[in-house]
């Protein structure tokens, strides 16, 4: 599960960064508020922790916009600014929630879990497309009921499929899924993974199809 964390102080970006790969999450780190709406604009993550002092504007423009997209990510919001007036401020621009710092780490983490617990977040839900199911909890695929074994990276193509259900993903999207914002990728690798992807669910039986379209991205389908 990938996080984005937009924090300008890099030593407690990668403290973050750190504690939450402990925890079992992955986390992309931008520390600008410009850098933060373009990789928004095109990649999916769980939720954001967004620090408010950013050196190009302040966090709660950037959090409005996001909400004023219908843009329903979790955003746990940090600051220095611990005031009744500032944090009201903060939630009623769409924050989910609001830490003061400092903060102890297992806090911040606790109160990441509780966002994604929430109905129609990514703990606790699950995905369905005909007989093939998505637990988002515990990442894990089944088929008529079965559980699958699939590839660490097979998953998140999956995963990241199941939830744009009706809608075209595009190479792009699907890359920074799998390898994070600023990762390398080789220049036919997404097409390997959704290839492998592809052919495991119609070797075992799902009825689905992922479509190609060509020059756009992917899109996964009941079988018709």
């Amino acid at each position: 599960m990938r996080l984005l964390i937009v924090e300008d102080n890099e030593e407690l970006a990668e403290l973050l960064a750190k504690g939450l790969k402990t925890a079992g999450y992955e986390a992309d780190m931008l520390s600008t508020v410009e850098e933060a709406r373009a990789v928004l604009s095109t990649t999916f993550y769980a939720a954001m922790i967004l620090d408010l002092g950013l050196p190009d504007g302040d966090g709660l423009e950037l959090l409005r916009e996001i909400r004023q997209r219908d843009n329903p990510i979790p955003v746990l919001v940090l600051t220095a600014r611990g005031g009744l007036t500032d944090r009201v401020h903060g939630l009623r621009s769409g924050a989910d929630d609001y830490l003061v710092k400092p903060f102890a780490l297992e806090e911040l983490i606790a109160r990441l879990e509780a966002q994604l617990r929430r109905p129609g977040q990514l703990l606790g839900s699950n995905l369905r497309i005909a007989n093939l199911a998505f637990d988002t909890q515990n990442r894990q695929a089944s088929i008529d009921d079965q559980p699958q074994v699939l590839s660490a990276r097979e998953t998140a193509v999956l995963e990241l499929l199941m939830r744009s259900k009706g809608r075209v993903v595009s190479k792009k999207q699907v890359e920074d899924h799998i390898f994070g914002h600023s990762g390398e990728v080789a220049s036919n690798a997404i097409e390997v993974y959704v290839h492998r992807l592809r052919k495991q669910l119609s070797e075992r039986g799902a009825r689905v199809q992922v479509h190609t379209i060509r020059g756009v991205g992917y899109l996964i389908a009941e079988e018709k």
